[in-house]
């Protein structure tokens, strides 16, 4: 999905399905533990209304954070900030401020609809180095992973099957010739079929100068063929649990096939 008025969308939908799941959350289970260390349910949600609040004109709080493990780097650090910041509020605030600036947001993307996908994006995602293109594709994809996180944390899977999910396994899924050909090893001439229930089956290569393509063509016998659903991917690219066992099928060089899934994490 490469429209830009299509990705507003996408993740206008991603807000609000997060969101009105968070409005359902009760008042003891913010606390619960996610998948991400050293973050409850209450941080996803802050996490979400900091980065929000950035792209609608809020301004950053710098806030003392101590010494945290999982805040690794100046960005780590930075968006560790933005939910601490947020700890002294309550849950309807924090979803409030959500709302409120994705909202402002929309309404400014629908008055004045993004044409340039290669200009900078505004603000700090600017200042790193994305395009409109990268933000208005990242955005739905970050809002929609917390919303699973916030999900397997109170045990209420879900929303599975939206457009923010499907863009999330396809923007995913583009890395997967990284995968097997950095991160697994995988020499030059080897296939990688990648198959995840409701999207079509995607073909990667490894070329002779040792980086993995997409293919064309999906081959009748790759090396490897790996097929799962949409909530074992989305765990296992996003570095967040090993799926259930039985969920992940592996054809062909088994090998190979186990230390792709052991490298498949390609989110920070």
């Amino acid at each position: 999905m490469d429209d830009l008025n299509d990705l507003v969308e996408v993740w206008w939908r991603a807000v609000d399905d997060f969101s009105t799941f968070l409005e359902e959350v009760p008042e003891d289970a913010w606390s619960a533990p996610t998948d991400l260390p050293g973050w409850d349910v209450f941080a996803l949600a802050a996490h979400t209304a900091h980065l929000e609040h950035l792209l609608a004109g809020g301004e950053h709080e710098e806030v003392d954070i101590g010494e945290v493990e999982h805040a690794r780097g100046m960005m780590g650090q930075f968006t560790e900030q933005g939910v601490v910041a947020r700890r002294s509020r309550t849950p309807d605030e924090v979803i409030n401020q959500l709302r409120e600036s994705a909202t402002a947001r929309h309404t400014e993307l629908l008055a004045d609809p993004p044409t340039d996908p290669d200009a900078p994006a505004p603000g700090l995602f600017g200042a790193i180095g994305w395009s409109t293109r990268t933000l208005l594709r990242n955005r739905p994809l970050d809002i929609w992973m917390h919303e699973q996180d916030a999900r397997r944390a109170l045990g209420r899977p879900g929303n599975l099957d939206t457009p923010p999910a499907a863009h999330a396994v396809d923007y995913l899924s583009e890395s997967f010739g990284l995968v097997l050909a950095k991160r697994a090893g995988a020499p030059a001439g080897t296939t990688a079929v990648l198959r995840v229930s409701g999207h079509p089956d995607r073909a990667f290569e490894v070329g002779d100068d040792g980086r993995g393509r997409t293919l064309a063509t999906v081959p009748d016998s790759p090396s490897v063929r790996l097929e799962m659903d949409r909530e074992s991917f989305i765990c296992l690219a996003g570095g967040r649990r090993t799926p259930e066992p039985g969920a992940v099928q592996v054809e062909g060089d088994q090998e190979l096939g186990a230390r792709i899934l052991e490298q498949m994490a390609v989110t920070p």
